[in-house]
């Protein structure tokens, strides 16, 4: 039977985000192959090593949520990471034959820190109260800056920012904040405050908690995860692709350099969710728009009533558009079909309002939850019990993890002890 490894860094509360992007292909999974599901608590240090203190809450309401929504330890195998120490020992031997350049190369590693970095410069130009607007023209970036005269200069267009930040940052300097001075100038941005902006950039403490070994270095730790159980096949997003290519470089290397114990696992790719916050935007906990998985029907019903809905459509009467409505993208999902497809000829019509939309999909989000909340509940009630599932995964899983780095230890000539 194929073998399944994958896991999930405890940050906290899991949302319906989650629920879509990884529980629900989870829950599939265990029914058809051999599966290892872990809590990834080491990944959650590599940018989160300052913040410790809810580690271990956020690890068992982890394990509630997972329970909550049907992943079963009789079915797969259950495990935190960090009680399974060859996970590290593994890393360690693999971060000896993984060129430097492997990881400096790794697109996730880049991206992350332009994030930082742009909104940084993003929260601080607001700070400064210059302008951002969320509708550029359609020009390219080269005409937008030629054409800023006037009053266009004292605005800057989200987009080019984007795009000038991108290339200062992706140059091969590293960031060319010369560059970057030099557009924000032209996009009428005073030059005081793009030296200050700059400054803190080239010389604050942005991106320094990134800055870490343990950061650099986490793929070859993500790669021990899956090789020590010699997993077949890893489900990832496209965006975690270059993951699993960089795995299966380093279980070459291995093979080639000592003996051909690895597998080179397969990524299995899975539908990513679309689904956003409440405000439109990535759903997510630093946003304070995500709707939980254990947000009380009272929480759900507000949350919903907050949401942005068709933003031309200012008054009742006036006829609506759903494929631009956040609530109809909801409704898509949690709402039976016939009702869809009824709200979707009300809406365009102006048959139906927001509010009562809105309570449409409440209801029906309350209905999807219910069962998850009651299974809570009784988790809840009887906690000592479901950790001592995770316990005895983390001993199953060590019993493996221990036989393949009895193999490693040999393959590599090391003391035997």
């Amino acid at each position: 039977m194929k073998k399944v490894l994958s896991g999930m860094r405890p940050t906290g509360k899991l949302h319906l985000g989650h629920y879509l992007g990884v529980i629900k292909n989870w829950l599939q999974l265990q029914e058809k192959y051999e599966c290892k599901f872990f809590i990834a608590d080491w990944h959650a240090l590599t940018n989160k090593y300052k913040n410790t203190e809810d580690l271990k809450e956020n690890i068992r309401q982890m394990m509630i949520d997972w329970l909550s929504c049907g992943i079963d330890p009789e079915k797969a195998t259950l495990f935190i990471q960090s009680g399974v120490k060859e996970h590290a020992e593994l890393a360690l031997l693999f971060s000896m034959i993984t060129p430097k350049s492997w990881l400096e190369l790794n697109p996730s590693y880049k991206d992350l820190k332009f994030n930082l970095y742009y909104q940084y410069l993003k929260d601080f130009l607001a700070g400064k109260q210059v302008k951002i607007l969320l509708t550029p023209p359609p020009e390219s970036f080269e005409e937008a800056v030629s054409k800023a005269t006037g009053k266009q200069k004292s605005k800057i267009f989200e987009e080019y920012l984007r795009e000038a930040f991108h290339r200062a940052f992706y140059s091969q300097k590293g960031i060319d904040f010369k560059y970057l001075k030099e557009v924000l100038i032209k996009l009428g941005i005073q030059k005081k405050i793009v030296e200050e902006a700059v400054k803190n950039l080239e010389e604050g403490d942005v991106g320094k908690d990134i800055d870490t070994l343990g950061f650099l270095a986490y793929p070859v730790l993500q790669a021990a995860d899956i090789l020590i159980y010699k997993a077949d096949a890893v489900p990832v997003g496209e965006d975690q692709l270059p993951h699993i290519e960089l795995t299966r470089e380093i279980a070459r290397r291995f093979n080639n350099l000592y003996d051909s114990i690895f597998p080179e696992p397969e990524a299995m790719l899975t539908e990513e969710s679309r689904l956003p916050g409440i405000d439109g935007r990535k759903m997510s906990k630093s946003y304070n728009n995500a709707i939980y998985l254990s947000d009380s029907s009272e929480t759900v019903e507000k949350k919903v009533l907050e949401m942005k809905t068709d933003p031309q459509r200012v008054r009742r009467t006036d006829p609506g558009n759903p494929e631009v409505c956040i609530v109809f993208q909801y409704h898509r999902i949690f709402t039976p079909e016939d009702t869809v497809k009824e709200i979707d000829t009300k809406c365009r019509k102006a048959e139906i309002g927001c509010v009562e939309c809105k309570k449409i999909l409440a209801e029906n989000l309350n209905n999807f939850l219910n069962p998850i909340r009651e299974k809570r509940k009784e988790i809840e009630k009887n906690l000592p019990e479901y950790e001592k599932k995770f316990m005895e995964g983390t001993e199953k899983a060590r019993a493996i993890a221990s036989e393949t780095m009895l193999q490693v230890r040999k393959a590599m000539k090391l003391w035997e002890f």
